[in-house]
């Protein structure tokens, strides 16, 4: 009767477990006693604990109901996955994947963090965004000393808060609104002129970038933009990668050119649908642009400066009409402003006493207005190239790299040519074994030649500037020096000192034998007394008698 009775009750509670299944799959569940639990566990936590669990089941049967109903997101405890099972115990996992742990696993929790898991959370503030100040995180729970404390919570239910609340924040892959990082901005430009309008955008995907234009007074009937329009005036540059940037440029302004310029970004899929509101799916940056009437200049005509002396040259401009009050006017050449020329004057002159191939230029007079942007007139003094600086030589051993340039004065700027005399013809570089390299840049130009052969690359090279008033050349020598050039020094001393021993020998064997002194003997005659003897013997002589 025990066994029966023993399997009746087993089956009754697989069936009941069953029919609870199946209520959590169609419904939700509110409360601690509803978390489905195997059978064997279901068993055990019926039983009433013992030992150490039952110190623990002492402590913590108030804190844990009111910990998962209350502590953990509603997501856990409503819709779990089939075929998860949440335990009853602290310890268990909390998400799907975990592994199952019973009420025996379970450690005592310090009485603090029991506390505080009992006391009601306040509500979450919002994710820090960027610039926001240090402040507590959104997975932080507040212990009863009132300080902030994420390491006493079990790895488990840190995991899951993690997990669920990142699910929440947008990922790397995922989509992006479309935002304005620079936005165009309005100006005001003359006729004649040009201006340049930047959008730039960013978004996930990257937003597409339109132009769209208003006439004046007309704001509600825009038009779409394209590269080309308006007589080919009309330049967009659109480049797209992390974020879109798109140029929109206009040429050669005329008064029908003021308006509204809009930039258009969206990265919304049905963008162009039709059926959608432009307002919603598309975000929109606006520039005004006012196009004025270009003040009247009557300047001189253009100056060249010939080779033969020239008289002074005088530059004139004259405002002749203008719808603005000038402030100051002034002379530039090349873009610089030129020293002393400032005053507020329409009719302007600058003077060149003794004009050369430096001065010649672009010379522009310059006025500037109240409330509306300056105006400028431009005056050429041009003139034949001139070369002021170049290397006559450059000396290089084999296989290092050599440099020659040449720099010029004169206007317009030059074009450069680089040729290399072969049997007295100068012949165009050909940069067969690609070891040649020019840079030109305007008035200044560079030929490098790397890996230097001693067999091909000695000799004269002529660099030549020509523009439309005249041409110049100079010549520079290359040489280039074999492998033991830096040895040839010391090999000519070497010799040297060889041949002074050598005479030195030479000299010492052939000296005659006779002439060498005896080491035993004096060098000189000896001087002896002789003389003075033969006087004592006359003198004896003499007193005998």
């Amino acid at each position: 009767m025990g066994e029966e009775e023993e399997e009746k009750r087993r089956k009754g509670g697989h069936f009941k477990r069953r029919e609870h299944e199946r209520q959590e799959r169609q419904g939700s569940i509110g409360h601690r006693e509803d978390i489905t639990m195997p059978g064997k566990l279901k068993h055990k936590a019926n039983q009433p604990p013992q030992g150490r669990d039952a110190e623990c089941e002492g402590r913590q049967q108030h804190s844990r109901g009111r910990f998962f109903s209350r502590a953990l997101p509603p997501l856990l405890l409503s819709r779990p996955r089939p075929g998860v099972k949440i335990s009853r115990g602290l310890g268990a996992a909390a998400v799907g994947g975990g592994r199952r742990r019973t009420e025996s696993s379970c450690c005592c929790l310090p009485r603090s963090l029991l506390r505080a898991l009992a006391r009601p959370l306040p509500p979450s503030p919002p994710f820090p965004g960027p610039g926001s100040g240090p402040g507590p995180g959104p997975f932080a729970v507040r212990s009863s000393a009132g300080r902030m404390s994420g390491s006493s919570l079990p790895s488990a239910l840190a995991l899951s808060l993690l997990l669920v609340s990142g699910s929440l924040l947008p990922g790397p892959g995922a989509a992006q609104n479309a935002g304005f990082v620079k936005s165009p901005m309005s100006e005001t430009k003359l006729t004649g002129d040009a201006f340049e309008l930047y959008c730039d955008v960013v978004g996930s995907p990257t937003p597409e970038i339109q132009w769209w234009y208003a006439e004046v007074n007309r704001a509600e009937s825009f038009r779409q933009l394209w590269d080309g329009a308006r007589k080919r005036r009309v330049t967009v540059n659109t480049a797209y990668g992390s974020n879109g940037v798109s140029v929109l440029r206009i040429t050669r302004l005329t008064l029908e050119d003021s308006g509204t310029y809009e930039c258009r970004a969206s990265n919304d899929p049905k963008r162009n649908d039709l059926r959608q509101n432009p307002s919603i799916t598309w975000i929109r940056a606006q520039a005004t642009i006012s196009v004025l009437q270009k003040p009247r200049i009557v300047t001189s005509e253009e100056v060249i400066l010939r080779d033969s002396p020239v008289l002074p040259v005088t530059l004139q401009c004259n405002l002749t009409s203008s719808s603005h009050t000038l402030t100051y006017s002034y002379w530039t050449k090349n873009g610089v402003e030129l020293t002393a020329t400032r005053k507020n004057a329409s009719n302007m002159e600058y003077r060149i006493n003794k004009p050369r191939a430096e001065d010649s230029g672009e010379y522009h007079c310059v006025y500037h207005f109240v409330s509306a942007p300056k105006a400028n007139a431009t005056i050429e003094v041009k003139a034949a190239p001139d070369i002021t600086g170049h290397k006559r030589s450059e000396n290089k051993n084999e296989g290092q790299d050599a440099m020659m340039y040449c720099k010029s004065v004169g206007y317009p700027h030059p074009e450069w040519i680089w040729r290399k005399k072969e049997n007295g013809m100068p012949m165009d570089i050909v940069n067969t074994s690609g070891r040649f390299f020019i840079i030109n840049k305007e008035n200044y130009t560079e030929l490098n030649i790397v890996n230097l052969q001693i067999a091909e690359d000695p000799g004269e090279y002529e660099c030549n500037a020509t523009n439309s008033i005249g041409s110049a050349s100079v010549v520079t020598i290359l040489r280039v020096r074999s492998h033991l050039a830096p040895l040839w020094p010391f090999l000519g001393i070497l010799a040297e000192i060889i041949i002074l021993v050598v005479i030195i020998v030479v000299y010492e064997k052939r000296k005659r034998p006779d002439e060498v002194p005896d080491d035993d003997e004096p060098a000189g005659p000896m001087k002896t007394n002789s003389t003075n003897n033969h006087k004592d013997k006359n003198l004896r002589q003499r007193n005998t008698n």
